[in-house]
């Protein structure tokens, strides 16, 4: 236990200060930033066996941008369920939430890397598996609604959804790590 405790220090003082600024750079405060490395502080800590990490600034590196990713979507959620909240009588255009109409010539780029990535990426999904999401996603039909239209089981429709998330979600990574960093 004591070894343990010895090898936490040691790598709050080696590792520290980087890994705050690395952290601080990529989120909105100060607050935010000591939450996350207390965390990546703590997930060490609760490592039985260091000795398996190759790798522990790598290590501790990779934890940070996880948590950073996963405060980002968290905070992203809360807002969109603070909009909702705040006004139920009427529809959410998500679009205009995640991409505001900005007039810049950098988000206006952004936003047509983003639609041109996109399409690209759905021409490569199976036909089927392409119009469900199209369907779903940008013409805001249920998957009810596109299972009574085609005659599909719902089921399949809700499979044909997932492969389609899933395959666009691999391809699309670069580019949604392209939009963290901006």
């Amino acid at each position: 236990m004591i070894e343990r405790s010895k090898n936490i220090v040691k790598a709050v003082s080696d590792y520290g200060k980087g890994l705050f600024n690395f952290i601080r750079k990529k989120v909105p405060n100060e607050a935010d930033a000591e939450d996350i490395l207390q965390d990546v502080w703590y997930q060490l800590s609760n490592i039985d066996d260091k000795d398996e990490i190759l790798s522990l600034r790598g290590w501790l590196f990779k934890v940070a941008r996880n948590k950073i990713i996963d405060k980002g979507r968290k905070k992203t959620e809360q807002l969109i369920d603070d909009l909702v909240a705040a006004d139920e009588e009427e529809d959410i255009d998500f679009a205009d939430i995640l991409l505001p109409d900005d007039d810049d010539p950098e988000s206006v780029y952004l936003k047509e890397l983003f639609w041109e990535e996109l399409f690209e990426a759905l021409d490569e999904l199976p036909e089927k598996q392409k119009l469900v999401f199209i369907w779903n996603e940008l013409e805001d039909k249920t998957l009810q609604q596109i299972a009574d239209e085609t005659g599909e089981k719902l089921k399949t429709i809700i499979s044909r959804k997932g492969y389609a998330v899933k395959y666009l979600r691999s391809r699309l990574q670069t580019l949604y790590n392209e939009f963290l960093d901006y």
